[in-house]
Parts: C-alpha cells; sequence; structure tokens
C-alpha cells in the first residue's frame, strides 16, 4: 500500500519513493486536464452498465429455460456447452471473436451480405464495438452465471408447484407466482452486490479486442493507466487514476454490501 505514495510524486524510478518530488495533487489536475479523461470515465461507466445489466438478466433467463426441461440429459447436455466458454481465456476466444467477425471472410458478415447488406467492421466501428464487448461477454459467462440461479431454483419447495397445479395455474402462472418471488431474494443481492463493479469493464477482454480505431468508444481506465503507466512510463499520473478508481470503488462496494445487507439481510462478518 506504500507505493500510493506514488500518486502525489513526480516519480523517477532512478530516485525511488524517497528522493522523488513531492507534487500534491498536480498528478490528479493533470489527468483531469487531459482531452480524453472524460471519455473514458464515460465509456467505462456504460460498458460495466451494459455488462451488470446483461450479466443479470441473460443468466436468469437461461436457468428459468433450463428450470423448465424435464430430461436431465439434455438438460445435463446444455448446461455443459454454456460453461465451456467460461474456461476459455481471453486470448483464445479473442481469436475466435477475430475469426468470427472478419469483415472479409467471417462468417457473420458472410450472412450479413447474403442478406443483400454491406459487411460490418464490429471491431473497427465506434459505433458496434460497446456491443460486441457486452454481447462477448455473456457468450463468455453467462453459463457459469446461471449456476448461482439455478441454485436458487433448486432450494424452491416442489410442494409450491403441486398446490399451485391443484389450483389450476399453468406452467407460466407458476412461473410468476411461485419460481420467481422464490429467487427474488437472490436476484436483489446479486443487483445490489453488483454496484460495486460499475468501474470495472473487463481490461483483459478490452485488452485483447480494441485498437486506437476504438478508443473513442473502447478505451476504459483500465487500459489508460496500462498504456500511460506501462507504455508511456508516466507513472505517477497512472498511478492517481488507479488511485482514484480504487477510492470509488471503495465507496461503492461499501455501498452495496449496506444495501445488501438493508434489504437482504446478507452480511460478509
Amino acid at each position: 500500500m506504500f507505493g500510493i505514495v506514488m500518486a502525489f510524486e513526480r516519480y523517477v524510478p532512478t530516485k525511488g519513493f524517497w528522493g522523488s518530488d513531492w507534487v500534491g495533487l498536480s498528478n490528479f489536475k493533470y489527468v483531469f486536464s487531459l482531452p480524453d479523461t472524460y471519455q473514458v470515465f464515460r465509456n467505462t461507466f456504460l460498458i460495466a452498465v451494459m455488462k451488470i445489466a446483461a450479466g443479470i438478466a441473460v443468466p436468469l433467463v437461461m436457468a428459468l429455460l433450463l428450470n423448465e426441461v424435464r430430461k436431465e440429459t439434455f438438460k445435463r447436455a446444455v448446461q455443459t456447452m454454456v460453461y465451456l466458454p467460461h474456461f476459455l481465456s481471453w486470448t483464445i476466444l479473442g481469436g475466435i471473436l477475430l475469426d468470427i467477425l472478419s469483415p472479409a471472410d467471417g462468417i457473420v458478415n458472410q450472412l450479413i451480405e447474403a442478406l443483400g447488406l454491406k459487411p460490418v467492421f464490429f471491431l473497427g466501428d465506434n459505433r458496434w464495438f460497446p456491443f460486441v464487448l457486452v454481447l462477448s461477454n455473456e457468450w463468455k459467462e453467462f453459463g457459469f452465471s446461471a449456476i448461482v440461479y439455478i441454485a436458487a431454483l433448486a432450494g424452491i419447495n416442489p410442494n409450491l408447484y403441486e398446490a399451485a397445479a391443484i389450483d389450476g395455474a399453468g406452467r407460466l402462472r407458476q412461473l410468476w407466482h411461485v419460481t420467481l418471488p422464490g429467487i427474488r431474494p437472490i436476484v436483489v443481492l446479486l443487483v445490489t452486490l453488483s454496484l460495486g463493479q460499475v468501474l470495472n469493464a473487463g481490461f483483459e477482454q478490452i485488452f485483447v479486442l480494441y485498437s486506437p480505431v476504438v478508443y473513442e468508444s473502447g478505451d476504459i481506465i483500465d487500459t489508460m493507466v496500462y498504456r500511460m503507466g506501462l507504455v508511456g512510463m508516466q507513472y505517477s499520473p497512472a498511478a492517481a487514476i488507479g488511485l482514484l478508481k480504487s477510492v470509488v470503488s471503495l465507496v461503492l462496494i461499501s455501498t452495496s454490501y449496506y444495501l445488501a445487507y438493508r434489504f437482504v439481510n446478507y452480511r460478509i462478518f
């Protein structure tokens, strides 16, 4: 933690922490004077919020659909297939996406051309790139994320479904009046805890997929810190950005745990 002092110095590696000049908040002022800073924070927030929303909705729908499957063999096969991408690194999935979304011979653009439309450069167009990030992230994670909801669904008392069926409720009525109320606490909990991830847009994924062409819509705090600190060797401004993000994240995480305790009585201590 002592390395945080770098954010308040004009850090020079040869001088170290003790020999570098103390500059106070100058690094923070410099960071916010850069023309791209607010755009980077905006990109981080928008991408993270879209990922959080998709990360709640898609696994929930997947779990509800799997819960309605009665053939265990088919159900387990589908679960296994949708879990697999979670265990692959973004380096591997990035290569797959580059092939699939290639504007020259990617299968997606081949289908688009077959419909009589012009091919789209998904990874080089600022209008499409954020949505590619969100969709590809869900492709990788939604199967694994659905485990929590599947576990919650397994905890619902089967007698409730039997009672609803005796009262004449069909599958949709049972879903609305039994299933959804039964998993409401876990949904509220996950939504609340996700508040702490508002500034985490996914460094590894974006680092693999982005390029200078899409900095306008895809550059986030973590990639900016990487380029500024490790590539540009501006250690102190990069440390200032990282510290600012950490402080905001601490506030958000603390707030999310307070809300989780307030609404669903969830505590970590």
